[in-house]
C-alpha cells in the first residue's frame, strides 16, 4: 500500500491541521526559529541548513499498516514488554515523544489530554494511550515520572491501566517509526530531536487506522477516530450518523463534512416528516367523518 504523504510544505492546508491550530512543519519551524545561530553563518545558509535537516522530517501516512507486535520495550515500571501486550480488544491511541523534551512533546501530551477530557470515552476502557519515547537514552524511571504528571492531569479513575509510558532501544525504536512513517532527526550539538506533531489511532489489532496531526485534537475527530478504529464496537447511534456526514480526510488528519450525505439525511428527513403529518391529519379527518356520521 502507498504511503498517503500529507501536503508539502507551503501548502496552506498543513497549518489547518489541527483544526486552527499550528501543523507539524510551523511547529518545526518554531522550534528552530528559537534555536542560536553560529557566528557567521549567513540568513540563507541557516535557511539552507535547516531544510535540509527537516527534510528528513515528517508523518507519511500508511494506513492499515501492521505495527509490529513483536518489538520489545521497557513499561514506567522496568518490566519487559512487548507491543502487542496492547493489542487485541481496544483501539490505541500512538503517541510518538520523547520525555526529555521541553519544547513540542508537553505541548503535543498538553493538548491530547485536553482532548480527552472533551470525550465520554474513559481510557482504560474504551481505548488504550500508548506512548512510545524514540529516545534510545531514556529510562523508565523518566517514563514513570511523566505517566505521574499526564494520568493527574488527566483525572479519570483505572487511567493508570490505560495510559502506558515506553522506553527502548534503538533498533525496535526505528522500526516502530519506519513502520507507521515516523520521520525524526537528532541534532548532536544541541541534543535535540526535530519531529512532527500528532497522534496515530490503532485498530484493536495494531494496524494504522487515523492520523491525527497537529498538537491540539478537535474531540469530534477524537472521538469518530476511535469509533472508526473500534469498528464500530464503541460508541453510540449518534456517532454512527455523524460518521455518515463526516469522513476522514487523509490530507488534513481531520474530519470533514460530507455535504452530500447531509442534504440526503435533510432529505429523508423532510419526507419523514411530511408523511406523518400527513399520516396524523388522515387519521383526524377520519375521526371526523365518524364522529360526524354518528351524530347523524
Amino acid at each position: 500500500m502507498n504511503p498517503v504523504r500529507p501536503p508539502a510544505r507551503g501548502d496552506s492546508r498543513v497549518c489547518r491541521a489541527g483544526r486552527g491550530h499550528p501543523g507539524a512543519v510551523t511547529w518545526l519551524v518554531l522550534i528552530f526559529s528559537c534555536l542560536p545561530l553560529g557566528a557567521g553563518i549567513t540568513r540563507a545558509e541557516a535557511h539552507a541548513v535547516q531544510d535540509a535537516f527537516l527534510e528528513e522530517v515528517g508523518f507519511d501516512q500508511r494506513l492499515a499498516e501492521q505495527v509490529p507486535p513483536d518489538l520489545s520495550f521497557r513499561d514506567e515500571t522496568g518490566r519487559s514488554v512487548r507491543l502487542g501486550d496492547y493489542f487485541g480488544k481496544k483501539p490505541v491511541i500512538l503517541v510518538l515523544a520523547y520525555y526529555n523534551c521541553t519544547m513540542l512533546c508537553p505541548v503535543l501530551f498538553d493538548g491530547l489530554v485536553r482532548s480527552l477530557r472533551a470525550i465520554s470515552f474513559d481510557a482504560g476502557a474504551q481505548f488504550q494511550v500508548l506512548s512510545v519515547s524514540f529516545n534510545p537514552r531514556e529510562t523508565p524511571t523518566l517514563a514513570a515520572n511523566r505517566k505521574a504528571l499526564y494520568v493527574q492531569r488527566y483525572g479519570r479513575p483505572g487511567t493508570e491501566n490505560g495510559w502506558h509510558f515506553l522506553t527502548g532501544a534503538e533498533t525496535p525504536i526505528r522500526e516502530l517509526t519506519r513502520a507507521v512513517g515516523f520521520r525524526y532527526s537528532y541534532d548532536a550539538k544541541r541534543d535535540q530531536f526535530a519531529h512532527a506533531a500528532g497522534i496515530l489511532l490503532l485498530t484493536p489489532e495494531g494496524k494504522t487506522a487515523r492520523y491525527l496531526y497537529g498538537v491540539e485534537f478537535s474531540p469530534r475527530d477524537l472521538r469518530l477516530g476511535l469509533v472508526e478504529a473500534a469498528a464500530g464496537k464503541i460508541g453510540s447511534p449518534v456517532d454512527q450518523l455523524l460518521l455518515y456526514c463526516y469522513h476522514y480526510d487523509p490530507l488534513t488528519g481531520t474530519y470533514g463534512m460530507v455535504i452530500m450525505n447531509v442534504l440526503r439525511l435533510a432529505g429523508l428527513a423532510t419526507v419523514l416528516t411530511l408523511g406523518t403529518y400527513m399520516a396524523v391529519m388522515l387519521r383526524r379527518e377520519r375521526r371526523t367523518q365518524v364522529t360526524t356520521g354518528g351524530a347523524g
